[in-house]
């Protein structure tokens, strides 16, 4: 049976998650703690094939089900409404019924860097699951620079014609010293190549940028070279994906001896604000869409919306401690989204209670209460 990767509410459950591969094609890196005792392997073409049988045996399952309910088969609230909570159905049928439920066609190549497989082999596997599967609108992937930056233009319009209309790649910094610091096995020229080749060949493009991960010794040239990069480039998206270190990755151990200083906060903002200020010439769309980043007022498309990024950093920094020290529990504490939200009495008077009660104004742990709170949602 096919992978689908754990269950998640319905307004997370958008994408049909596919599999070309078992775990990551890279494990090296010191920020990522996922695969680092597992063995990378690519999946046969038959067993993924069977894995796409597999969903269209579900979703012709699931519209029976839907005449048989009355809805005409269309996989409804109804449908949904039955299927969930039914120990006849397992999680597989549970995530499929969400997929078609929702409508968005979107399905998601898994693992971070299912384009290592041959280019003809992916076209293949994308030309079959859409014959297979009815309803997919948008394929996506994750990739990495470095296996991109091998692909020439032709293999990459292969992917194009085959259905392949996204690509993420975690540049995460565009800055080399971060780079090989972080052991993240490409260079800033593979960024560029890797990107350029996306864009030139038809396929959308979503760059993920790191704010943080430059610490407070590269704060300043993570921020210039990573801009810089993506000037070159001009993706489509640039999200951004502040950093945070769980004790389980490997880049803990060398933050504990002395390797690496984090930023605070505020240190985060400043880095983001001249990043946001360091990109020109560029049509890009920026996101902060994830609760990790601070500030997910940071948002908009460049260049018109540049100036208003920044009077968000601005707004923020310029702040008096008291204010910066409650949006920020507010904001970890997942009362808040948007620095507005310190202008709710309710919302406010709450923080304030928490801020008295655990004595964070005069406490001289605050930093570290913060990032305790801030590290619930890695």
């Amino acid at each position: 049976m096919i992978e689908l990767g754990p269950i998640r509410p319905p307004s997370e459950s958008k994408s049909l998650l596919l599999r070309l591969t078992r775990n990551c094609s890279w494990n090296q890196c010191l920020f990522c703690p996922l695969y680092k005792e597992t063995t990378f392997s690519r999946r046969s073409m038959a067993e993924i094939k069977k894995d796409i049988d597999t969903i269209r045996g579900v979703v012709d399952d699931l519209k029976s089900l839907s005449w048989k309910l009355g809805s005409g088969g269309r996989v409804t609230s109804t449908v949904v409404s039955h299927v969930y909570p039914s120990r006849d159905y397992s999680p597989f049928y549970r995530q499929v019924a969400h997929w078609l439920y929702f409508g968005e066609g979107s399905v998601f190549l898994q693992d971070a860097n299912s384009l290592i497989m041959k280019p003809e082999d992916v076209a293949e596997i994308l030309q079959y699951l859409r014959e297979q599967v009815p309803g997919v609108r948008r394929i996506t992937s994750y990739a990495r620079s470095r296996t991109l930056a091998r692909r020439t233009p032709e293999e990459l319009v292969i992917l194009r014609k085959a259905g392949l209309d996204r690509i993420h790649i975690g540049l995460e910094s565009g800055y080399d010293p971060v780079l090989r610091f972080m052991k993240k096995g490409s260079t800033a020229e593979d960024h560029i190549k890797a990107g350029c080749l996306v864009r030139d060949a038809g396929i959308s493009l979503s760059e993920y940028v790191m704010p943080g991960l430059g610490g407070k010794r590269w704060w300043r040239e993570h921020a210039q070279a990573t801009a810089e990069v993506l000037n070159q480039i001009n993706a489509d998206f640039i999200r951004l994906r502040s950093l945070r270190v769980p004790r389980s990755a490997p880049l803990h151990e060398r933050i504990e001896a002395g390797e690496m200083e984090l930023l605070d906060d505020d240190g985060v903002v400043r880095e983001i604000r001249l990043f946001i200020e360091s990109l020109n010439g560029i049509t890009s769309v920026v996101a902060s869409d994830h609760i990790m980043n601070l500030l997910e007022e940071i948002s908009g498309t460049l260049p018109d919306d540049k100036e208003e990024m920044l009077a968000v950093a601005d707004r923020y920094l310029a702040l008096p401690d008291k204010e910066r020290l409650l949006y920020n529990v507010g904001r970890w504490g997942g009362a808040f989204r948007k620095l507005n939200d310190l202008e709710e009495p309710v919302l406010r008077a709450k923080i304030e209670q928490v801020v008295h009660q655990w004595n964070l104004e005069t406490s001289g742990q605050v930093d570290e209460i913060i990032k305790e709170m801030a590290d619930q949602y890695i």
